[in-house]
Order: structure tokens, then C-alpha cells, then sequence
């Protein structure tokens, strides 16, 4: 079986937002990489919307598709985060959070409409994120001297790595995620410049 080298995700934030017998239902789609980030954004949500009825929510990280939530934040069972959740996974899309705040507008709409409602108003968030395809990374720190800074910086553009934090002091570290596809040919030049030592970091990217 072919190794997967990609995954699919959204490039930015974007909203959706869909009404029902008076009830609003405001979608919001994140990239996130961390759980920390759900946590974070929701926050912010609940602060944005304090008067609302209910903070919906799903997410999906990783690669491998284990790390998933869906949460109905007081609606019926079932009603609410799996199809957010559903939604995300039918279009294959991974490090993605969607919450859907709802305004209740005094009508119910038994469990068939909260089920449409919060399905159609995550679908417009997503339609409205741009997508983008993604290297599947290997996470790695990267301890070096000042002085071989070039050559370590110029390996990893070549493997097409991300940067997600940097020190460049005098001794230097870098969190990048590395290529699955190009992992073990860049870690053996990296190792072969003096002074380098990598060590894997928690998770992929």
C-alpha cells in the first residue's frame, strides 16, 4: 500500500452562517494543531459571544485521524457535534476545528432540524475556507552553533520544512517540521554538519 505523504486542510479562517424559525447558527472554521488551540479558540468564541445559547463544536488533528471531538454543548445527543464533525470528514479535511454558535429564536426544531441547521452552517464555513494540501511532518528540534546557521537553514528550505519556532542565539534551536517523503536524507546531512543534534519532537504535523 502506497505510504500517505499528504493531508488537506484550510489555509485560513473563514465563517458561515445559516437561520432557521428565527434560530441563528454562526459557523466559524479554524486550522489548529494542537488541542491547546481548540481550547484557546473557543474561549475567544465564548467571550465574543457570551449571550448565546450554545458554543457547538468539532475538531479533527493529525494525520492519522485519531484525535477528534465532537461536542453538542447541551443540545440533544448527537444533534450537533457529529455533524460538524461529518461535515469536516467529508471533505477529508484534518487540523480543523469548526464551532457553531447558536442564537436560540424561540421556536424548537427537534433533533431532524438541529441536525440540518448545524450541518448546512458548518458547510458554509467550509466552502468559504480556502483548502490547501500539506507535506505530512515529522516534528523535530534542532540544536546548532551560530556559525552553522546557513547550511542548517538551507537544508531545511531545501526539504521544504516549516519553521515553527526559532532562537537564533549564539547556540541556536529550531522546532521544524520535516517531510515525511524527505525525513531521513535531510537528518543525515543535518547530522553531518558538526555541532548539530536533532531529537524528534511529541507528534506529527
Amino acid at each position: 500500500m502506497e505510504e500517505i505523504t499528504k493531508y488537506k486542510t484550510i489555509l485560513s479562517a473563514a465563517t458561515g452562517d445559516f437561520r432557521d424559525r428565527g434560530s441563528k447558527f454562526l459557523a466559524y472554521a479554524y486550522p489548529v494543531l494542537s488541542a491547546g488551540a481548540v481550547k484557546d479558540k473557543i474561549q475567544a468564541l465564548k467571550k465574543e459571544h457570551p449571550k448565546a445559547a450554545h458554543h457547538c463544536y468539532a475538531y479533527r488533528l493529525g494525520t492519522s485521524g485519531a484525535q477528534y471531538r465532537a461536542v453538542d454543548d447541551g443540545e440533544p445527543p448527537g444533534s450537533a457535534g457529529k455533524p460538524i464533525l461529518g461535515q469536516i470528514d467529508s471533505m477529508g479535511l484534518t487540523n480543523l476545528l469548526v464551532v457553531v454558535v447558536r442564537y436560540f429564536g424561540g421556536t424548537l426544531l427537534g433533533v431532524p432540524g438541529l441536525i440540518n441547521a448545524y450541518k448546512t452552517a458548518t458547510n458554509l464555513a467550509l466552502e468559504n475556507a480556502p483548502t490547501t494540501e500539506k507535506w505530512i511532518e515529522e516534528l523535530t528540534n534542532i540544536n546548532f552553533d551560530y556559525p552553522v546557521m546557513g547550511e542548517v537553514l538551507y537544508l531545511l528550505k531545501q526539504a521544504e520544512a516549516t519553521i515553527y519556532r526559532q532562537d537564533l542565539q549564539l547556540f541556536c534551536t529550531v522546532t521544524a517540521g520535516i517531510p515525511k517523503v524527505n525525513y531521513d536524507g535531510i537528518v543525515k546531512k543535518l547530522s553531518e554538519i558538526r555541532g548539530v543534534f536533532l531529537k524528534v519532537a511529541e507528534h506529527e504535523i
